[in-house]
């Protein structure tokens, strides 16, 4: 799951045209957070995740690959 994160966090990132740096900010976290993230190394705790979810107006759901981009519960995790 760590993995999917990743991925819709980068691709979500990239498709509003800001840098990790700019997430750094936003979230008030280290330079090298935001890669982690990316690359599944570590995960975000819930504060941040809720803040992710509300800057890039996604679930919670959706980031944790919970459910895809229409809201449709993901069954196989």
């Amino acid at each position: 799951m760590k993995k999917l994160f990743g991925e819709r966090l980068k691709e979500l990132r990239k498709q509003k045209g800001i840098l990790q740096k700019d997430l750094t900010n936003l979230l008030n976290v280290r330079n090298t957070t935001i890669s982690m993230w990316e690359t599944g190394a570590t995960e975000p705790d819930l504060t941040a995740l809720i803040k992710l979810a509300i800057f890039f107006e996604v679930s919670t759901d959706y980031l944790l690959g919970l459910e895809d981009e229409l809201g449709n519960k993901n069954t196989q995790n």
